[in-house]
């Protein structure tokens, strides 16, 4: 199996990578949004199949290791269907606040239906914005979560220097990311079944095949565990460390604005 080579385009470079296809930067966003406009409806129990329901232990994980207290402010970037963004609701409690926020309107108004129909309706708020320019005030947010997103974003190291400046001094971002298997076997088992299984369950479930085989190809061209940790240290985050689970198939990434 050919090893797929991480590019993150150059400021100047007008094309990006749109799964395994060279596309025009301006054009990825809206091919993106295309993708989770046909799979929003159905998100959560292709997630559960894809993973065998493993996505939901790395999510509670992530949020104990957010460690955010009563009272905080935490942007759930990406926040899809809503899973982080509940779970911090009840953390931060009545005098805190969650804002849900994701590039996608129809993934926002799953997210949105959800939290109401769970109550979380005192201390979450919703925000259509774009991870590489958000529309938020510096220093202005405790954590920032963002999970199985970050490879969607057409340019990373732009998303991770806007997340950093919306942190408050002491602030910590956690990214929870497809990565990189440790050992070449599970690699080469992990890349076989994903790219034959999840298509199909995408054409059976969703009737899409193509979207779900877009977010196979994404896996493949989203940076290794080491590039990742290393572009958010470039983008100014530090105390950066990642933890690897599955056997690197998913990695929960943290770094600190200090």
């Amino acid at each position: 199996m050919n090893e797929p080579v991480f590019r993150e385009p150059l400021p100047e470079d007008d094309s990006t990578h749109f799964g395994l296809r060279i596309v025009p930067r301006a054009q990825k966003a809206s091919l993106v949004r295309g993708v989770f406009d046909s799979v929003a409806g159905r998100y959560d129990v292709m997630n559960d199949l894809m993973s065998f329901g493993l996505h939901r232990l790395m999510k509670r994980i992530t949020l104990d290791e957010a460690a955010v207290r009563p009272g905080q402010r935490v942007l759930d970037l990406a926040g899809g269907t809503g899973d982080l963004a509940l779970g911090f609701s009840k953390r931060v409690g009545r005098d805190g606040q969650v804002v849900l926020s994701d590039i996608n309107a129809a993934m926002l108004h799953e997210g949105r239906s959800r939290l109401i129909d769970a109550g979380a309706v005192i201390n979450v708020d919703y925000a259509l914005a774009d991870a590489e320019a958000l529309p938020f005030a510096d220093a202005s947010f405790d954590c920032i979560t963002m999970a199985f997103g970050l490879r969607n974003v057409t340019d990373k190291s732009a998303a991770l220097r806007s997340m950093l400046r919306v942190l408050k001094p002491g602030g910590r971002l956690l990214v929870l990311e497809f990565s990189t298997p440790v050992l070449p076997l599970l690699e080469r088992a992990y890349a076989s079944w994903s790219g034959t299984a999840w298509p199909l369950m995408g054409k059976l479930i969703v009737n899409d095949a193509d979207s779900y085989r877009y977010l196979v190809e994404s896996i493949r061209m989203h940076p290794d565990q080491d590039t990742l940790e290393a572009m958010m240290q470039a983008a100014g985050f530090e105390r950066t460390s990642y933890r690897n689970f599955t056997g690197g198939i998913t990695a929960l990434h943290k770094g600190y604005r200090l």
